[in-house]
């Protein structure tokens, strides 16, 4: 199927933060659809780490909408940037990863990307390939192309050095040598986390120079973790990690807020924008958002572990559900605290202990968290109310 430019800007679009420049990407896919020549998509990844969690997807999730336009993709493992460190949105200079690392982390990223990508239509490359080769002339001459005061217009660069941390000067060459791998590869577009924005457009510049079109720049947001606050890492113990297990994906999945399955369904899910927009519409009116939020879990646990693991999940996240006691509650009046029914059906000894379980955010009713103290429950609610690991029951009022 081919797809017209307007269907492909569309597509692409779709949960970007940042598009530098709009018109110059339409003008490479124009060019792209009439000459049948696919444009060069660039991704880089320092493998700082072994695993890829849902966080690396929303950016692998955009490489892989530009393959499924017809694009050439180009996995870049940055196993000579890994051993630099990059600097962005940090308050202190990173840990340069030795070889054996970056090494070892690579090919644990090779395999695991194949989840999202078509095997057969990916370019990996590894910037070593021209980075190892470069002299000492030409790294000045790449270096000569940038100033210092425009390095300092980076937050992070500027943040130390008004509180007087160190910045170490080969910290600089970062940016640098992220923008000479797109002069490599001949990049037409370099897709990136927004954080990486200083960067990415560092490459439009020191593409200028080496007699090159400038790339177009696509960041797409950094995602929001399971506790809905912090951008997803394994250092906050927030992550669902792509070779997790099938009873894993699926019950960190069910454990997000119903605010942020939306922006996870957005970034993540393969269903239309439309049919996101209408199930949200739907659940606005009353419809209950367990149901889409297990599709999406299904979603997740299907794409990463197989479609005959997700029974297995299913059925692994509904087994305390038929273990559940069932109670029965007659209210006075039409609705009741959620804090005093905890007490009433023996969650907790106390209002104070209610409170504190809400805080901890260790309360949910049909999987969805509860965080507002004064939160009501109606006469004829029925629904699974948790408190803790261990205390569950169907609670029906009347």
């Amino acid at each position: 199927m081919s797809y017209s430019v307007k269907e492909q800007m569309a597509i692409l679009k779709r949960g970007a933060v940042d598009l530098y420049v709009e018109e110059d990407l339409e003008k490479k896919i124009a060019r792209s659809v009439e000459s049948g020549v696919p444009l060069r998509v660039k991704a880089g990844f320092d493998p700082t780490a072994p695993d890829l969690h849902l966080g690396h997807v929303v950016l692998l999730e955009k490489l892989r909408q530009f393959q499924m336009l017809g694009h050439q993709v180009i996995f870049l493992i940055g196993d000579f940037t890994g051993m630099i460190g990059d600097p962005s949105g940090r308050s202190a200079t990173r840990r340069a990863m030795t070889r054996e690392e970056v090494r070892s982390n690579a090919e644990t990223y090779k395999q695991q990307v194949y989840k999202v990508l078509d095997r057969d239509k990916t370019e990996v490359r590894f910037n070593s390939e021209w980075m190892e080769k470069m002299t000492a002339a030409e790294m000045i001459e790449l270096a000569a192309q940038y100033n210092v005061a425009r390095m300092f217009e980076r937050d992070d660069f500027r943040t130390r050095f008004r509180e007087n941390r160190s910045i170490s000067v080969h910290e600089f060459l970062y940016p640098l040598v992220q923008a000479y791998d797109s002069v490599a590869l001949k990049a037409d577009v370099e897709l990136g986390g927004h954080d990486q924005i200083f960067n990415l457009l560092v490459g439009r510049d020191i593409m200028k120079h080496y007699g090159l079109e400038p790339q177009v720049v696509l960041t797409v947001p950094l995602l929001e973790g399971t506790d809905g606050v912090q951008k997803m890492s394994k250092s906050y113990g927030n992550y669902v990690g792509i070779n997790e297990s099938p009873t894993d994906i699926f019950g960190k999945t069910m454990s997000i807020s119903d605010d942020l399955m939306w922006r996870w369904a957005v970034l993540l899910s393969k269903k239309s924008l439309d049919e996101i927009n209408q199930t949200r519409a739907e659940v606005a009116a009353g419809r209950n958002p367990m149901e889409f939020k297990m599709a999406l879990a299904a979603e997740f646990v299907e794409r990463f572990c197989g479609a005959d693991k997700v029974d297995e999940a299913v059925k692994a996240f509904r087994k305390p559900e038929v273990e559940a006691e069932k109670i029965s509650r007659a209210i006075e009046g039409d609705s009741i605290m959620l804090i005093k029914l905890l007490v009433d059906i023996g969650f907790v000894a106390s209002n104070g202990e209610g409170r504190r379980m809400i805080t901890q955010n260790a309360v949910s009713i049909d999987g969805e968290k509860i965080s507002d103290m004064n939160h009501e429950l109606k006469k004829g609610f029925s629904g699974m109310i948790r408190c803790g690991k261990r205390r569950f029951a169907e609670v029906t009022l009347i």
